[in-house]
C-alpha cells in the first residue's frame, strides 16, 4: 500500500471516526468519577463494556469501507484511534501509587496492571473483527489471494514463528519503553520519574514500531505479534523490576510519582491503543525498507 496522498485522506477519516465515535461520544462509558485519575477497565461497567465491545465491531466493519479498497490495512485503526484519546484524556498512573501508600496496596495496583491489557486488547479484536467480516463480504482480488497465503502459512513452522514474534517482541518492548518512555532519571538509582502525557505517546508508538519492524523485517509477520506482546510486556517488567522487596522499598523510600521501570508509567489502556498504532507504523516501515533495498540493488 502506498501512502498517496488519496491513502493518508483515507486514514485521517478512519482515524476521525475512531475518535469521534469512541473518544468523544463513548467516553462517558469509561470516564472515572474523578478526572484526575486514570482510565480503569475495571472501572467499566458489564454492560458498558458489551457496548463498547459491540461499538469497536461495528466501527471496524464501517472502517474497512471508508478506506476501501484498503480497508483491511486502514480500517483496523479506527478502534486504536478512539482508544488514543481516551488514553491522552487519563489521569496519569501517579494518581494511583500517590493513592495506594502501602506495600500491599502497591502490590494489589501492580498485580491488577498485568491482566488489564488482555481487556483493552479485546476491544482492539473486536473492531478487527468487524474488519474481517466486511473483507468476507466484499474482498479484493489483492484480499484473497493473501487469504490463501496465510492459510497455507498455518503450519507447525507457521505456529512457531508466531510464538517467536511474541517472544522476541516482549524483551524488545521493554526495552523500548525503558528507551523513550522517560521523564528523568535520578543519579541515585530512585527510579524514572511519570512521563509527561506527550512523552509516552511518543514513546510507546515508538517502542512498538521498533518492534514491529522487527518482526516484519525478520520473521516476515505481520503487526499483529508485537500488539500480542503487549499482554505480557506488563508480567515481564514486573517479574524483573518490580518484586515484593522493590515494591516495599518503592512503597516506603521512594516518592509515589517514581517507578522502577517506565513501563508501570504506562496505564494498560495507552500501552494497547498507542501500541496498536505503533506497530502497524513499524510494519510499513519495514515494508517501504524492503522496498527500498531491492530497488536500490536493482539500480
Amino acid at each position: 500500500m502506498e501512502l498517496t496522498w488519496i491513502n493518508k485522506l483515507r486514514i485521517a477519516a478512519v482515524a476521525a471516526l475512531g475518535i469521534v465515535v469512541i473518544g468523544v461520544l463513548a467516553w462517558p462509558l469509561a470516564a472515572p468519577e474523578d478526572p484526575m485519575l486514570p482510565v480503569r477497565a475495571w472501572d467499566i461497567s458489564p454492560a458498558g463494556s458489551g457496548m463498547l465491545l459491540l461499538l469497536a465491531f461495528v466501527l471496524g466493519f464501517a472502517g474497512y469501507f471508508l478506506a476501501w479498497p484498503h480497508g483491511r490495512e486502514i480500517g483496523i485503526l479506527t478502534v486504536p484511534f478512539g482508544l488514543v484519546i481516551w488514553a491522552a484524556r487519563s489521569g496519569p498512573m501517579r494518581s494511583l501509587t500517590q493513592a495506594y501508600v502501602e506495600p500491599f496496596e502497591r502490590a494489589a495496583l501492580i498485580h491488577s496492571l498485568r491482566f488489564e491489557p488482555v481487556y483493552w486488547l479485546l476491544i482492539v479484536v473486536a473492531g478487527f473483527a468487524g474488519v474481517l467480516l466486511a473483507q468476507y463480504l466484499r474482498p479484493t482480488a489483492e484480499h484473497a489471494a493473501t487469504i490463501r497465503k496465510r492459510k497455507s502459512y498455518f503450519g507447525m513452522n507457521g505456529y512457531l514463528d508466531m510464538l517467536l514474534a511474541v517472544a522476541i517482541s516482549v524483551p524488545v518492548l521493554q526495552f523500548s519503553i525503558g528507551v523513550f518512555v522517560q521523564n528523568l532519571n535520578m543519579s541515585d538509582n530512585t527510579g524514572a520519574a511519570q512521563p509527561a502525557i506527550g512523552q509516552i505517546i511518543f514513546g510507546v508508538v515508538a517502542a512498538f514500531a521498533v518492534a514491529g519492524f522487527a518482526v516484519k523485517r525478520f520473521l516476515n509477520l505481520g503487526y499483529v505479534w508485537p500488539v500480542v506482546a503487549s499482554i505480557f510486556a506488563m508480567a515481564l517488567a514486573e517479574a524483573v523490576h518490580y518484586n515484593a522487596k522493590a515494591i516495599q522499598q518503592f512503597a516506603e523510600m521512594r516518592p509515589a510519582t517514581f517507578f522502577p521501570h517506565s513501563i508501570f508509567a504506562v496505564l494498560p489502556v495507552q500501552l494497547v491503543a498507542l501500541g496498536t498504532i505503533g506497530s502497524v507504523i513499524g510494519y510499513w516501515t519495514a515494508v517501504r525498507y524492503d522496498y527500498w533495498r531491492r530497488h536500490e540493488s536493482a539500480g
